[in-house]
């Protein structure tokens, strides 16, 4: 019997999907549960969206250019102007299926075999993969969560940078913390990357959900890093379209850009439809945005509240997204989350989250700690919280 490739038993799973299985065994049972492992959000998606494309049907569906249809990458420089990104044209944009295709490009077109990237921990799971893939060495740098996971002093990053360094990667508003990086320490990365010749990628598809007034700030602001930055973009999160599969590399080096669409005419077009969807999105109105954003502040403060009465556990206020890291009081997070699953439950229901392990690079980090994810209306949110807290007391008390 043919035998498939070694490599694939090395690939790291995504801790917010390997316990699936169980949660569908639960739901064969009768068991509801509330799903705060993935970042799939209740929020409806734009109806204008849906129309448009539902009164634009083409005739035939047929490939899209392999770095997307003009139209779509022009009204993306519109949009993208309105977070101060200047002298920006639709040649520096890239459209990608998904924010998950466009990091595996950008880490294809700037980084050979057995390069290094930075990037602070815990990060986006899928960083582990992605580097997998690309035979990159991903190099950590902890953040932690008594400070918020704020990023780490930028004498840190200097610290790791090698000869093999090729890249500092870096979400913000981050996932899985929620962390939302201050303007001082994103231009003292950028400057850190022009300085060593390195590029600086920065996942912002959460870049609308900042909170507490707290204002959002991208380097590529200042053209003055213009050779150095790439910013991965995406409309999954933003509109509630995870569906879509649509993403994007923005990105003012013509080099990089252009390797990156040798890579991208392999697969031949990102989706039709999905980019067409995703245009329309654009014009969605203003209203709709500040509502889901203060929606999810709303649940931010609904699960911060509910953690800080848990006892034994830390947590902090996360300053964008809809996620939140915290640490519990066990010693074994996927253990617990397993249990959540297969021997608790809660006025018939009980909880999902992610455990935290599967979040960091650095062996051993993480073990007790989780990623909760706000997708949910603030009923549901504050049944799920009651849920955890009641699972913590009893999980301990067996202990």
């Amino acid at each position: 019997m043919p035998r498939t490739a070694k490599r694939a038993n090395d690939l790291p799973l995504s801790p917010f999907r390997k316990l699936i299985p169980l949660a569908n065994i639960a739901k064969a049972n009768g068991k509801h549960i509330y799903h705060l492992n993935i970042g799939q959000p209740d929020i409806k998606s734009p109806k204008n969206a849906l129309n448009a494309l539902k009164d634009q049907l083409p005739q035939i569906l047929e490939y899209s250019p392999s770095n997307g249809y003009l139209s779509y990458r022009t009204k993306m420089v519109d949009y993208l102007s309105t977070f101060g990104i200047r002298n920006l044209t639709p040649d520096d944009i890239q459209i990608t299926t998904g924010a998950s295709e466009a990091l595996q490009l950008v880490l294809f077109a700037c980084c050979d075999r057995e390069d290094e990237v930075i990037i602070p921990e815990p990060f986006y799971a899928n960083y582990n993969g992605f580097a997998y893939i690309a035979d990159v060495r991903i190099v950590p740098i902890t953040s932690h969560i008594e400070e918020g996971f704020a990023l780490p002093k930028i004498e840190a990053f200097r610290k790791k940078i090698t000869s093999k360094t090729k890249a500092i990667i870096i979400s913000n508003p981050n996932n899985p913390t929620g962390a939302l990086y201050e303007k001082e320490m994103l231009i003292a990365l950028a400057k850190l990357a022009k300085e060593k010749d390195l590029f600086l990628i920065i996942d912002e598809v959460y870049r609308e959900f900042c909170f507490d007034e707290k204002p959002f700030y991208t380097p590529l602001q200042s053209n003055e890093f213009d050779k150095n930055i790439i910013i991965v973009d995406s409309v999954s999160k933003r509109y509630s379209s995870c569906g879509a599969r649509i993403g994007a590399i923005i990105c003012k080096n013509r080099m990089v850009i252009a390797t990156i669409d040798k890579y991208a005419k392999l697969r031949l077009s990102p989706p039709g439809l999905g980019q067409r969807y995703s245009e329309a999105l654009i014009d969605t109105p203003a209203a709709y945005m500040e509502e889901v954003t203060e929606e999810y502040h709303a649940r931010r403060d609904v699960v911060f509240n509910a953690l800080q009465k848990m006892e034994g556990v830390i947590s902090y206020k996360p300053g964008g997204a809809f996620y939140c890291f915290a640490q519990l009081p066990i010693d074994d997070a996927e253990r617990f989350c397993r249990w959540l699953l297969e021997d608790f439950e809660h006025k018939g229901a009980t909880v999902m989250i992610s455990p935290g392990e599967g979040f960091y690079a650095t062996k051993g980090m993480g073990k007790q700690q989780v990623r909760i994810a706000y997708v949910l209306n603030t009923d549901d949110l504050a049944r799920a919280m009651e849920c955890l807290a009641v699972a913590l007391k009893v999980y301990r008390s067996n202990d």
